[in-house]
């Protein structure tokens, strides 16, 4: 089977961050591989183990997206693509899903999959996307996956439980961080990463038109979150208290 996994660079959520003006400051040295990436790569890695295959990584980001393409290397994939940026760019959901549909648009592939969100803007809409692009059966929010012949099985996580899921291949699927716990990469996976090909291509070469790449959401700027009024406490007779709690909902917060 041939598995392509999508992933994508972004901050550490435990690294310290700060908004001063409006803006966002991270720590640039602090960035990962999404962690619901890891997830697809760690599943695509198991049913390639279970039933041969190959899986390559694609990844669209900046030069310095080479450090997280390596990990998923080193993980146990078997090559890469960087679609390389200036990194300057502020591209949505939109404009990923559009890029990513036209690079997959000549290529033939059993599964393509995806992490369900990524760490830093958590919207979760490119995986959908790019199945509408590329005309895929979908599922999404996965937690388990079974390859059979000439079909996907997804046990995805529904809203009130788990339900099983037939795609025909070639699908999309994406991935939670509730599927599996991803490997850590050993030394002889590290070292054999640096022997693993990585194509580079630049997003140019792509061919799309700058509509095409245009973001139709924008980010105005960020604040700090409001601060909570501190509870309220209650003391005396549990019929008091009932009595008040009643009155104030009634009164001040108008629920009853």
């Amino acid at each position: 089977m041939k598995f392509y996994v999508c992933i994508k660079m972004v901050p550490d959520v435990n690294a310290p961050l700060q908004i001063k003006d409006g803006q966002l400051i991270q720590d640039a040295d602090r960035m990962i591989l999404n962690a619901y990436d890891a997830s697809a790569v760690e599943e695509a890695l198991v049913l390639k183990e279970k039933h041969g295959g190959e899986v390559e990584v694609v990844c669209i980001g900046s030069a310095k997206a080479s450090e997280t393409i390596r990990k998923a290397l080193a993980m146990g994939a078997d090559k890469a693509t960087h679609i390389q940026t200036s990194g300057d760019e502020q591209y949505d959901s939109g404009s990923y899903a559009r890029i990513l549909a036209k690079f997959f648009e000549d290529k033939e592939y059993d599964v393509l999959s995806l992490g369900k969100q990524s760490q830093d803007t958590d919207s979760g809409l490119t995986g959908s996307m790019v199945a509408e692009l590329l005309e895929l059966p979908y599922a999404t929010n996965a937690v388990g996956l079974e390859a059979q012949e000439g079909k996907l099985i997804v046990k995805r996580q529904g809203d009130s439980g788990q339900e099983m899921i037939e795609l025909p291949t070639p699908c999309a699927v994406t991935c939670s961080n509730d599927m599996n716990e991803p490997r850590i990469p050993n030394l002889k996976g590290i070292m054999a990463s640096k022997r693993k090909p990585v194509e580079q291509i630049e997003l140019s070469a792509l061919g799309l038109s700058e509509d095409q790449l245009t973001p139709n959401t924008s980010v105005k700027g960020y604040e700090e979150k409001p601060g909570r009024e501190p509870g309220k406490k209650f003391e005396g007779e549990p019929d008091e208290i009932a009595r008040e709690v009643a009155q104030l909902l009634d009164t001040e917060a108008n629920v009853l």
